[in-house]
């Protein structure tokens, strides 16, 4: 959804201001069709690619959207089922349109993707045939805001459109921005700006935040960040108000918080021979994600990297070479993909064995 951590990927936004995406770190979706969830999935191909190559089972979209990347899994793999999930009801409404014509081999959630844990144990007992209990063969996380929840001004996630301050992806959930906004003090809202955007004039908008209450739309919180900057400040960089808009979403959804143990998860439930793949648009999710891969690869061995291991770590997966980037070509035509990071892993057939 930092600085550059080497990864490729940049604070805040990876992409130009007029990009589409206000912070940077939507994914590749963009506004239309019915319910405004038509979707233009980044990396695709390579997705699909990745995928040809795990055994028949159960995909997992763990971020399902508008659906595109499903949709051509499905297609690709008429020997996998899918189960798809999302915390956003007109995602998942969208998604169930577009997946119908495969919906014999679909299952979808309504969901945060750090409950896949509990969604895999609740569905065997409810699926009529024990033979569609399928392993799980690979797990898709493409991380981020979507790109029809940053375009409808409603869903109060742009700074450019006027809306309420809402920036909840899942609109069940009671906690809003304007809750964040309103209600922290301004230590707490200092520690959110900069943990989750690395906003180096953290304290000046807190400051300015607190002074202006109560701020009821993303016009008035926008102008208000806009004016805490100072001016040499404001003329370059973008939008001056893009990582004050990432990091209350951020904070309003947990995107950070819940994203290391719902990966440890996927791991965990994927069959030898299946593969984790994360594509990811911030660097603060990079890094959680670069982390919790190297982990799992080196067992979270603690002996010196120039030494034979002794303290009995067992990997679980190994890393898969794929390429971090979306294509100079798909970058120009879909600009939203600028900011991506792909990173992959597959799981290892046996405790401990390498490839």
């Amino acid at each position: 959804m930092t600085g550059n951590d080497g990864s490729g990927t940049t604070n805040g936004s990876g992409s130009p201001d007029d990009a589409g995406s206000p912070d940077g770190s939507g994914r590749g979706e963009h506004a239309g069709g019915n319910p405004r969830f038509a979707h233009d999935p980044v990396m695709v191909d390579v997705i699909v690619e990745l995928f040809s190559e795990v055994p028949p089972g159960l995909l997992v979209d763990a971020t399902l959207g508008g659906a595109g990347h499903a949709a051509r899994l499905l297609a690709a793999r008429p020997d996998c089922r899918l189960l798809g999930i999302d915390r956003d009801p007109a995602a998942l409404a969208a998604a169930g349109q577009r997946l119908a014509p495969f919906a014999d081999r679909v299952i979808l959630r309504h969901a945060r993707f750090d409950q896949l844990a509990s969604i895999m144990t609740d569905l065997a007992p409810h699926l009529s045939d024990p033979a569609d209990v399928m392993p799980v063969a690979g797990v898709l996380f493409d991380l981020g805001v979507s790109s029809p929840q940053l375009d409808v001004a409603e869903r109060g996630f742009s700074y450019r459109n006027d809306g309420p301050l809402d920036m909840r992806m899942d609109t069940t959930e009671p906690r809003t921005a304007a809750d964040i906004v309103n209600g922290y003090t301004e230590a707490e809202l200092t520690r959110a700006l900069y943990d989750h955007a690395d906003e180096r004039f953290a304290n000046r908008i807190a400051r300015a935040i607190v002074a202006a209450r109560p701020i009821e739309t993303t016009l008035q919180l926008a102008d208000i960040v806009r004016s805490a900057i100072p001016a040499p400040a404001r003329r370059k960089g973008g939008h001056p108000a893009k990582r004050t808009f990432q990091a209350i979403r951020i904070e309003v959804n947990h995107e950070l918080s819940i994203l290391a143990a719902a990966l440890d998860d996927a791991i965990g439930i994927t069959q030898p021979g299946g593969r984790v793949a994360v594509l990811a648009y911030h660097s603060g999710e990079d890094r959680i994600v670069k982390s919790v891969f190297m982990h799992a690869v080196t067992g979270g061995c603690t002996c010196p990297p120039q030494l034979p291991c002794v303290c009995g770590a067992v990997p679980t997966v190994r890393l898969v070479k794929a390429p971090p980037k979306a294509t100079a070509a798909e970058q120009a035509a879909n600009r939203r993909s600028e900011s991506v990071r792909l990173r992959v892993v597959e799981k290892l057939a046996t405790a401990g064995a390498g490839g």
